[in-house]
C-alpha cells in the first residue's frame, strides 16, 4: 500500500490512554500520523513496550516504515506541599521558599531543590504553576529566599517551578531518564528526545551516553538554549521547539519570532525540526479546533517546519482521530497556496562546496524544471535524503535504503517517502529499481520522469555524486 500523503509536512502523534489500542494506532496512521511519540513522563516501561509492539504490528500490516521517539521527562522542578493542600495569595504578599520539608503555609513553602536556592539572587523571578504565579526574590539567605508575590491567586501542592534567565547546574539526564533511556533503546526506538537542555554540553553529555544507539532530538524549552541555538543544533540530529515551557520563561510576544528563527536555523543545518505544544489544545475536549489554533498550525507550516506535533490531543483527548485529520487537512491546504511555495523558495540554504551538496541542489532544480514526479535518493545513512529535504522541493522525495531504522527515521523529514529495499551494486540496477519502486509505490505513473541521485561506489555514506533522469515505462 502506498499511503502517500497529500502534504509534505509530517505529523507527530503522542500515544497515551486514548490511543493505546491496535485499532486506534492504525486509525491514527491512516488518518495522517507519520511518526509516534512516547512520553516517558507518564506510564511504565511495560506500557510503552506494549504501544511500541502495536506500532510495529501496524507497520507490518500497512507495509510502511513508522518512526517512534521516546521523550524523556528531564529534571522536574516542583514545590513541596501545603498543610491544607493549597494557600490563597495576593499581590504584595511575602512568601519564603526554603529547605524545610514540613508542609507549607501562607508565609513559607518547601522548595526541594537546593540547586535552585543556590543560584537564586535578589531581583530574580520565579514562576510557578506554568506562570500563573509570579514571585520576585527580595532577599536571599543561606538556605532560603524571601519573595514578593507579583501576580497570582492560589498555590497548591507540587506545582512546577520555572526560572527565567537562570542557568541551573543540573544534569540534563536524571536517574529516571537514564533508566528510561536504556529501556527505550532496548525497545528499539529511533529517536531519544532530551528535555531541559540548557547548553551544548548537555547535548554532548547525552550523545556520549546514547553512543550512536539512537538519534538525538533536542527539545528547546529553555531561554539559555535559545541563546546558544547554533552550537546546540550542530550537536543535535533533530530539534523540537517545545513552546509550552519556553513560553512560560520568555515573553509571549517573543515566541513567534523564536519559532521562525529556530526553523530557519534547522533548515540551514539540514536537521528536522518539530513545532510542538498546544497546537490544537481545544480538541482535547472539542471535535473542532479554534480558528486561532488552525492559524497556529498553518503558521508553523508556512515557517517551513518539517513536522507538527499533537500531545494531549491524541494521548488523552476525546477526539484523537479528528485532531490528526484536521491537522492533515490544514497542512495539505497550506502547501497548495502559491504564497507557501514563494516562502519555501525565498530562503534556499547555500550548498556547501562538495559534490554531494551540488548534486542535491541540482536535483531539486532539475525536478522542478522538467516537471518530474519525484526525486529518488539511494541512501545508507539518510544524509543524502536530509540534504534533499533541506531544499524543500516541490515533489516527493522517495528515500530508498536497505536499513529499516534509517527508513523509519526519515519519516520525520519534510517531503520524504521512505522505502526499505535491497541495496544495489551497479548503475543499471539502480535506475531500474528506482523506477520500479516509484511506480509500485504510487509515486510516479507510466510516462512520467523521476530524478535519481546516488553515490558511487554504492553503499558509501554521504557520497552523492550521480544525478540521472529516468522515464517510468
Amino acid at each position: 500500500m502506498s499511503f502517500k500523503r497529500n502534504r509534505k509536512t509530517k505529523i507527530v502523534a503522542t500515544l497515551g490512554p486514548a490511543s493505546s489500542t491496535h485499532e486506534m494506532v492504525r486509525a491514527l496512521f491512516e488518518a495522517g500520523a507519520d511518526i509516534f511519540r512516547m512520553n516517558f513522563s507518564h506510564g511504565t516501561h511495560e506500557d510503552h513496550k506494549k504501544r511500541l509492539d502495536i506500532i510495529r504490528a501496524v507497520e507490518k500490516e500497512v507495509g510502511r516504515p513508522i518512526g517512534v521517539f521516546a521523550d524523556l521527562q528531564g529534571p522536574k522542578l516542583r514545590l513541596g506541599t501545603f498543610k491544607d493542600g493549597f494557600v490563597d495569595i495576593e499581590k504584595g504578599m511575602r512568601i519564603t521558599l526554603d529547605s524545610d520539608p514540613t508542609p507549607g503555609t501562607q508565609q513559607r513553602v518547601y522548595l526541594p531543590h537546593p540547586e535552585i536556592l543556590d543560584v537564586l539572587v535578589e531581583g530574580a523571578d520565579v514562576l510557578l504553576d506554568d506562570g500563573k504565579v509570579h514571585l520576585h526574590v527580595v532577599k536571599k539567605g543561606k538556605d532560603f529566599v524571601e519573595t514578593e508575590v507579583i501576580a497570582g491567586k492560589r498555590l497548591s501542592d507540587r506545582k512546577g517551578v520555572n526560572l527565567p534567565n537562570v542557568l541551573l547546574k543540573v544534569s540534563v539526564l536524571t536517574d529516571k531518564d537514564r533508566r528510561d533511556l536504556e529501556a527505550a533503546i532496548a525497545m528499539g526506538v529511533e529517536w531519544i528526545a532530551l528535555s531541559f537542555v540548557q547548553t551544548p554540553q548537555d547535548v554532548a553529555e547525552a550523545r556520549k551516553l546514547i553512543d550512536g544507539r539512537a538519534k538525538v532530538m533536542v527539545k528547546l524549552e529553555k531561554p539559555s538554549a535559545i541563546a546558544q541555538l547554533e552550537p546546540i543544533i550542530d550537536l543535535a540530529d533533530a530539534v523540537m521547539l517545545a513552546r509550552g515551557d519556553l513560553g512560560v520563561e520568555i515573553p509571549a510576544e517573543k515566541v513567534p519570532s523564536v519559532q521562525k528563527r529556530v526553523v530557519r536555523h534547522c533548515r540551514q543545518a539540514g536537521k528536522p525540526v518539530i513545532i510542538a505544544t498546544q497546537m490544537l489544545e481545544s480538541m482535547i475536549s472539542s471535535p473542532r479546533p479554534t480558528r486561532a489554533e488552525a492559524s497556529d498550525v498553518a503558521t508553523a507550516i508556512y515557517d517551513g517546519a518539517d513536522a507538527i506535533m499533537l500531545s494531549a490531543e491524541t494521548a488523552s483527548g476525546e477526539y484523537p482521530l479528528e485532531a490528526v485529520s484536521i491537522m492533515d487537512r490544514i497542512a495539505a491546504d497550506v502547501e497548495v497556496d502559491d504564497l507557501y511555495r514563494k516562502i519555501m523558495d525565498a530562503e534556499h540554504p547555500d550548498p556547501e562546496s562538495t559534490p554531494s551538496d551540488a548534486i542535491t541542489s541540482a536535483a531539486s532544480d532539475v525536478a522542478t524544471t522538467i516537471g518530474a514526479a519525484a526525486i529518488v535518493n539511494y541512501t545508507t545513512s539518510g544524509s543524502t535524503t536530509l540534504r534533499t529535504a533541506r531544499e524543500r522541493p516541490t515533489v516527493t522525495i522517495m528515500s530508498l535504503t536497505p536499513n529499516l531504522h534509517v527508513a523509519r527515521r526519515m519519516q520525520l523529514s519534510y517531503g520524504v517517502y521512505p522505502v526499505q529495499t535491497e541495496d544495489v551494486d551497479n548503475f543499471g540496477d539502480m535506475v531500474k529499481k528506482a523506477v520500479a519502486q516509484a511506480q509500485q509505490q504510487g509515486i510516479a505513473a507510466k510516462g512520467q520522469r523521476v530524478v535519481i541521485t546516488a553515490g558511487v561506489p554504492f553503499g558509501t555514506p554521504g557520497a552523492t555524486n550521480i544525478l540521472r533522469i529516468a522515464w517510468v515505462e
